[in-house]
């Protein structure tokens, strides 16, 4: 739940997300339909909150990333996890209309980066104010969490994403290549991270969405 990417194609566009997490935590179970209430959701779900950080409903997807713009202080006493926020928000009849009502009092801060109806929205918390931002759909972007990451870290590595589009043809499989083999000599903060025994990369999903129509790709790294 920690980086994210965003890539305008011509057919559509490429989500790409990679989930750094302690292994202490369990294996995600593999993506699966479920039938929410009101819609078919296509999700792998956390074996410890039953929640989820990707989502997809055939045409819209959704991404979460833990933490706001900045570090917070975590606490032991948040009222639900953000995987099952997510899920609430994204089960509606119209997820912008759901983001704006829900309430997230006592709720940990997180990003939602939300490709809903063909455009592309940033959601924010930051446990005291929501935000709602529509971005382009015709330029790449980076996130990095911010529980994970400082803003330099997270400023270098929108360069490194740059740099690497430069000599990129825009592909499913080089943007992949990017979120699963960039390396650098630090591994506690190059794309595929390993800062300790548990704190790792523990999978690389990808949402290659051409004509409407969404395709998946799961890469389980869990060890």
């Amino acid at each position: 739940m920690c980086t994210v990417t965003f890539v305008p194609t011509k057919k559509g566009c490429i989500l790409t997300s990679n989930r750094d997490e302690t292994t202490l935590r369990g294996r995600a179970i593999e993506p699966n339909e479920y039938i929410g209430n009101n819609k078919k959701l296509v999700y792998p779900r956390d074996p410890k909150a039953n929640g989820t950080w990707i989502v997809h409903d055939y045409l819209n997807c959704a991404i979460l990333l833990n933490g706001a713009e900045e570090k917070h202080h975590h606490r032991d006493d948040y009222r639900k996890s953000r995987g099952l926020i997510l899920l609430d928000i994204f089960d509606s009849e119209d997820v912008i209309k759901e983001w704006d009502a829900i309430d997230l009092d006592n709720i940990e801060p997180f990003t939602v980066v939300l490709f809903y109806q063909q455009e592309l929205f940033q959601l924010r918390w930051n446990e005291t104010e929501k935000t709602k931002i529509k971005l382009s759909t015709e330029e790449n972007n980076i996130w990095s969490s911010s529980t994970l990451y400082s803003k330099e870290i997270r400023e270098h590595r929108q360069q490194m994403f740059k740099n690497h589009l430069e000599n990129s043809n825009y592909t499913a499989d080089e943007i992949l290549n990017f979120h699963q083999f960039k390396d650098e000599e630090d591994s506690n903060n190059t794309i595929v991270i390993k800062r300790d025994e548990h704190l790792k990369t523990v999978s690389i999903t990808q949402f290659n969405i051409e004509n409407n129509k969404i395709k998946l790709n799961y890469i389980d790294l869990y060890e």
